[in-house]
């Protein structure tokens, strides 16, 4: 990404002919070993090795000589040069050259001071043919914009190679040792080091997989912010475009090859300095300790054109500490015998000697300050301690620091938090009642130590050990998920094991079957039965209602929700309860737990009372109509008339609603203002209906109530509905035997009798389907019929008998 932030603009120039020809044409990758040179730098009197030298700075001194072979046949002129930028050409005497072939250590190193101004350093391996250096020098001055561009790819190529390079060493030595680690360890150093992972790879058989890696290894290295910003001098196109750049399929969508890029540019720019004496090659320069192994993509030519080897040296600037961090805010356990300090965000402390003399600076019990030295390690994803901390040293719990220097520059790096194992015992932190069997559940525990958990292991005497899954969420608290899909309600024993202690800690808690849930309590004023809402109110024993004890009675299902009907033990005391009074009820669960609900008494329910009742039977289609006894009859072939008067402060409105239904509500119609109900007064209203519209199956008690505002008053009895028969006539022939009945729907009848009292009577049999029975002879020409519907009371008919 450094290097299309610094190229967009002249990115955008070749664009369609760099697109054209991406694939067809890939450069070979660098893969050729050239020559190597020794480079020292100092500053301030102290001296580092160039691979440990991020930045460069004026006023810094450098040696940099060539390291040859002692058969070396061609004679290499060493060509340095100063950058001012890339609109301003160097002065004459920022160019120097050193003569590789020469004796004395004066004519064939370079002795050079980094003067005031400059911005970078490039440096050129020139086979001598005499004129090299002022055909160089003339290059250099004539467009040092090219050069600055060259040099910040190749700084950028290099950083990106060093990681990789370390990639690929890490991948090479686990194959060599642990092949079947690579599972586990190439995802770590893919994520310490920015290197694309082809997780494909590790599903490959075990030979195969560390070849599969580092395939196609142009195309592995990462964007990383930090090594593009060491080399970001020249700015081009807006960062954004660049990004955008960044994000196409030919860009490689969000990651590159540095090394392809590198050589595009450089074939692009150097194509205007070649000329028959000399062609232009870059080269890598990975730095190890004081040497720079330049490493090439093409075989160098010492025919003419002969090769000029090109390559670049940190840049001159301000120094740019990486942005380690600690990976996570989570304490980390010493006692871990895998102890690593994880770290993120800063790669090239993994592939270079940038970050030297870290150490990890504690404080031991005495309050002395602690330094331990830390190395870097990529396939760890950390830093780890050159020695272990003794735990007898320090406090359970410890504030670290990351320091040391990155360069010449002293470095401090994050804080961490350090943590020994000990043996406090855990206790519960979360409810002690929530814990359900059937599904995971999350429980919270505080106890010592918590990163130093390894293992928790969840046991009850119904079911198999299982292990638990946890996370830290505090210094001394972790949240552990406790497998119960399959557990059974009980007692579980946690078994919780800290690294470094040989017994694991016992916690025992207990489990429940799935929990009612409740939603509320509806209680009015003057009830002593209230409604609780929720789910799996089964469980429910008892509720305790500021002393007013109330027991479960009929449970009905409504969708999905629950609705339990409660029965004040002792009625008056739970109708003394006055309206807007407020208070917690105290719900008991067969289980033994309990759950606090709070609970407000509601305003009494609307209150009414029947003033009256007519009905208006219509003629049927019997030839003998049927004479009710009882007022409380309600005939289905009548419509009904009633007023009703409200009562206890009820006020009647037009949004009222009069609901009639039979006693167990399983047929019920609601009349409303404009459908059978009307106001007469606030006070007084009047209803009208046809008993036929609750259905023909519909019989027994009616009870009827007001519905308010949505509130719905107590129910009251109307009366009794009974379905009638259709009887057409009774024939009595002469002589002492009975008399024979005929109609329709005679099954509705249970018996028919010559008295009310029912001394002489004929049964019918149920399920009877016939249109005629046998039944006594009148008396007075009247017979008594006794329904199914009104056992308990009996209807009259008049008989005109007929004889035969």
């Amino acid at each position: 990404m450094g290097r299309l932030l610094r190229g967009a603009a002249a990115c955008l120039a070749v664009a369609p002919l760099l697109l054209s020809t991406v694939r067809a044409a890939d450069p070979a990758p660098f893969d050729l070993a050239g020559p190597m040179l020794k480079v020292r730098v100092t500053r301030d009197g102290v001296t580092l090795p160039v691979g440990q030298v991020p930045n460069l700075a004026a006023g810094d001194v450098l040696d940099i000589s060539a390291d040859l072979p002692a058969d070396q046949s061609q004679n290499y002129l060493l060509v340095s040069a100063f950058l001012h930028g890339a609109t301003n050409p160097p002065p004459k005497d920022w160019i120097d050259s050193a003569k590789t072939w020469k004796k004395k250590d004066k004519d064939r190193s370079l002795h050079l001071t980094v003067p005031k101004g400059a911005r970078q350093i490039v440096l050129f391996m020139v086979p001598e043919t005499g004129g090299d250096f002022g055909t160089i020098a003339d290059a250099v001055r004539g467009k040092p914009g090219e050069f600055v561009r060259v040099t910040q790819d190749l700084n950028q190529a290099s950083l990106d190679r060093s990681r990789l390079n370390a990639f690929m060493a890490g991948i090479q030595a686990q194959e060599n040792t642990h092949p079947e680690y690579l599972r586990t360890v190439a995802p770590t150093l893919s994520t310490s080091l920015a290197i694309k992972l082809n997780a494909d790879c590790l599903d490959k058989v075990v030979e195969l997989q560390a070849a599969c890696l580092i395939e196609n290894r142009d195309t592995l290295v990462l964007t990383d912010v930090h090594s593009s910003s060491l080399t970001d001098t020249l700015t081009g196109a807006p960062a954004d475009l660049a990004f955008q750049i960044s994000a196409t399929r030919e860009a490689g969508l969000g990651y590159y090859s540095a090394y392809i890029g590198v050589v595009r540019d450089v074939a692009r720019i150097f194509g205007a300095f070649n000329n028959p004496e000399f062609q232009y090659l870059p080269a890598l320069g990975v730095p190890q300790g004081d040497s720079l192994s330049l490493i090439l993509n093409t075989a160098p030519s010492f025919a003419k054109p002969k090769s000029v080897l090109v390559a670049g040296l940190p840049a001159i600037e301000a120094g740019t500490p990486p942005p380690l961090r600690a990976k996570g805010n989570a304490p980390i356990c010493v006692s871990r015998p895998d102890f690593v300090i994880p770290m993120e965000g800063a790669p090239l402390i993994y592939s270079t000697g940038y970050a030297r003399d870290m150490m990890l600076k504690v404080k031991d019990r005495s309050g002395k300050d602690v330094s331990v030295p830390l190395t870097a390690r990529a396939d760890k994803g950390g830093y780890v301690l050159s020695k272990a901390l003794q735990p007898a040293d320090f406090d359970r719990s410890i504030a670290g620091a990351i320091a040391g220097n990155w360069g010449f520059s002293a470095f401090n790096g994050p804080g961490v938090t350090l943590q020994f194992s000990g043996e406090k015992a855990w206790q519960m932190a979360g409810d002690a009642q929530g814990l359900i069997v059937g599904r995971d559940n999350l429980l919270s525990i505080d106890g010592a130590a918590a990163a130093c958990v390894e293992s928790i292991v969840v046991q009850q005497a119904s079911a198999p050990d299982q292990s638990a899954t946890w996370a830290v969420t505090d210094e001394d608290s972790i949240a552990v998920t406790l497998p119960l899909a399959k557990a059974s309600p009980g007692k579980l024993t946690l078994k919780i094991k800290q690294y470094g202690i040989k017994e694991p800690t016992s916690l025992t808690v207990q489990a429940y079957g799935e929990t009612s849930r409740i939603d509320g309590l509806t209680l009015y004023a003057g009830d002593d039965k209230a409604v609780l809402t929720g789910r799996r109110l089964d469980q429910v024993a008892s509720i305790d209602l500021a002393g007013a004890m109330f027991q479960p009675g009929e449970l009905r299902r409504d969708g999905d929700v629950d609705k339990l009907q409660v029965i004040a033990v002792d009625g008056a005391q739970a109708r003394a309860f006055a309206k807007g009074q407020g208070g917690n009820a105290r719900l008991a669960l067969k289980d033994g737990r309990t759950v606090t609900l709070p609970v407000r008494i509601l305003p009494a329910r609307p209150a009414l009372e029947l003033l009256s009742m007519s009905l208006d039977r219509a003629a049927g289609k019997a030839a003998i109509p049927v004479r009710l006894t009882d007022a409380k009859m309600l005939p289905d072939d009548a419509g009904i008339a009633l007023s009703v008067r409200a009562i206890d402060g009820t006020r009647l409105t037009s949004a009222d609603s009069l609901e009639i239904a039979t006693e167990d509500q399983s047929a019920a119609i609601r009349l409303a203002d404009g459908s059978g109900f009307r106001l007469e007064s606030p006070q007084v209203a009047i209803a009208t209906f046809e008993l036929a519209k609750l259905g023909p199956s519909t019989a027994g008690p009616l009870v009827f109530r007001l519905v308010q505002k949505g509130v719905q008053g107590n129910w009251q009895p109307l009366g009794t509905l009974v379905r009638l028969p259709q009887i057409q006539g009774v024939t009595c022939p002469t002589g002492d035997v009975p008399c024979r009945l005929t109609g329709t729907s005679l099954f509705l009848i249970d018996s028919v009798a010559s008295d009310a009292a029912f001394q002489q009577s004929a049964a019918v049999p149920q399920g009877f389907t016939g249109t005629a029975i046998d039944v006594p002879r009148p008396r007075n020409g009247k017979l008594f019929v006794r329904l199914r519907d009104a056992p308990g009371s009996s209807v009259e008919i008049s008989v005109p008998v007929t004889d035969k």
